[in-house]
């Protein structure tokens, strides 16, 4: 990685230029800053055609404008985080601002403006690097460093949206009047210019309905959320089809397989790629992967791909390492996969939310007492909760752009709500026998067993997203063959 270049200091009247401690230039000479004003082609992008998800973007701040007539509203993309030193971690914009913008640059904000008929929205984002005062080739942030960015007309063309330079918006915000709202825990210096004009209160409440909003998921949402899905599936063949290779080497092979897969077809993966081999899958959230893979042991691997547009799969398989289940890793998974299509068939417009949990969780409990791990009835294990002790988990939750979508909804909104026509939803029940349990029998101790699906409302049912998948044990091994030519 390359130093900046350190510039002499600027005058009064310039924005400063960031310099590096320790550049090995001392300065710019008045010749070399004169000679790198000139000499560059123009690169402006003309005739742009809106972005895919613009119209969608427009119908979403229509809604908010109508929610909150004649307040402020202020939503940041967010700045970039420092990961050590001068160095940063690769930037992902708010969920709230790329729900109502479609746009994903750091520093951003989204204002929509009171007025007499609604709102008038505004995207304040960087311009495009200054070349008179040396900024695009002096600053680490300029855009010889880090690349070209758009300029403000492009974007707007892009966003369909009037676009101004982000720099001037803090003062304009010290300024303001009236009724504001921002959504929090993005942008300091938005927050800051906003200190005495908001409350946390009023704050929560732009959160929420943002998070209660992004409950139905529109036809491009769906779209975007099959795309990952899709990619995901194919994430999961190439990891099967180096098994041998982490066998050789770690549960880091696996993570690295995946998430090829994931930076070639999409933009990240979507959340820690969970790459669980033998007593680590009864780690809910084990993304250390640094453990052994051994012939015999199962494999957990729950893992999403993120689109370019942000929305996430969210799927869990867990597999024989060498291509066939024992007796008793069949056993429990195929007890899984009975809760999972129990929780699967309770997903329906009208059903209550919580009903595929407690679906699911009724046949694993079955099963528990059936086995001799739990003392029975069921009724009563269901309601003392006993049943936790190997489930663990609820059994799903909502999806979107985050991977745990709609989290600062309502309760009565969400866990207590009611399934609709466009949510999306994963459902992914569990068993999970720790290493040290001394209550379950000792062959039963290191296995861990979870598959999730991420299963879509639909007008008559539900669709399963991720149906591409195999998830009936004899199915997996089939499948697994097939990918290794056995």
């Amino acid at each position: 990685m390359t130093d900046a270049l350190t510039p002499e200091t600027p005058d009064e009247d310039e924005q400063p230029i960031k310099q590096r401690k320790n550049g090995l230039y001392p300065g710019v000479s008045d010749e070399l800053a004169e000679n790198m004003k000139g000499g560059w082609a123009d690169t402006e992008l003309r005739d742009l055609e809106p972005i895919e998800q613009a119209p969608n973007a427009a119908r979403r701040r229509a809604a908010l404008s109508a929610r909150f007539p004649g307040e402020r509203l202020v939503i940041p993309a967010g700045n970039l985080k420092t990961r050590s030193n001068d160095t940063e971690y690769d930037f992902r914009a708010s969920t709230e601002y790329v729900y109502l913008t479609g746009d994903q640059t750091d520093d951003s904000v989204l204002v929509l403006e009171p007025t007499k008929d609604g709102h008038e929205a505004t995207v304040h984002r960087l311009p495009r690097s200054n070349r008179e005062n040396g900024e695009f080739w002096l600053d680490g942030m300029g855009e010889l460093w880090v690349g070209r960015r758009h300029s403000l007309d492009e974007a707007e063309a892009l966003l369909g949206v009037p676009c101004k330079d982000v720099r001037e918006l803090a003062e304009a915000l010290k300024e303001a009047t009236g009724p504001v709202r921002v959504v929090r825990g993005h942008d300091a210096g938005i927050e800051t210019a906003l200190t005495d004009k908001v409350t946390a209160e009023r704050d929560e409440e732009l959160r929420v309905y943002l998070s209660e909003a992004r409950a139905v998921k529109d036809a491009f949402e769906i779209g975007e959320l099959q795309k990952a899905v899709d990619s995901t599936v194919r994430g999961f063949e190439d990891v099967v089809k180096v098994l041998d290779k982490a066998e050789a080497t770690s549960e880091r092979y696996i993570e690295g397989t995946f998430f090829l897969r994931a930076r070639v077809e999409g933009n990240d993966v979507g959340y820690g790629s969970i790459c669980a081999a033998g007593p680590h899958a009864t780690t809910l959230h084990w993304v250390r992967n640094n453990g052994a893979v051994r012939s015999g042991d199962l494999l957990l691997l729950d893992a999403g791909v993120e689109t370019t547009t942000l929305y996430t799969a969210d799927v869990t398989r867990t597999l024989p390492i060498n291509g066939r289940y024992t007796d008793l890793q069949r056993k429990i998974y195929d007890a899984v996969y009975e809760a999972q299509e129990a929780g699967i068939a309770a997903v329906k417009p009208g059903a209550a939310y919580r009903d595929f949990h407690d679906a699911a969780q009724r046949v694993l409990t079955e099963k528990l007492v059936e086995w001799g791990l739990v003392e029975g009835p069921v009724e009563r294990v269901l309601e003392l909760g006993l049943q936790r002790r190997w489930t663990l988990h609820g059994t799903g939750h909502m999806l979107g752009l985050d991977v745990h979508d709609c989290a600062a909804a309502r309760t009565e909104h969400y866990v207590n709500g009611t399934l609709e026509p466009g949510m999306v939803l994963t459902v992914e029940p569990g068993l999970y026998f720790q290493a040290d349990d001394l209550t379950v029998p000792e062959e039963y101790r290191g296995i861990g067993v979870r598959i999730e699906d991420d299963i879509v409302v639909t007008d008559d049912g539900n669709r399963n997203l991720s149906a591409g998948l195999p998830r009936r044990s004899d199915e997996v091994e089939a499948w697994m063959a097939g990918l290794l030519g056995k």
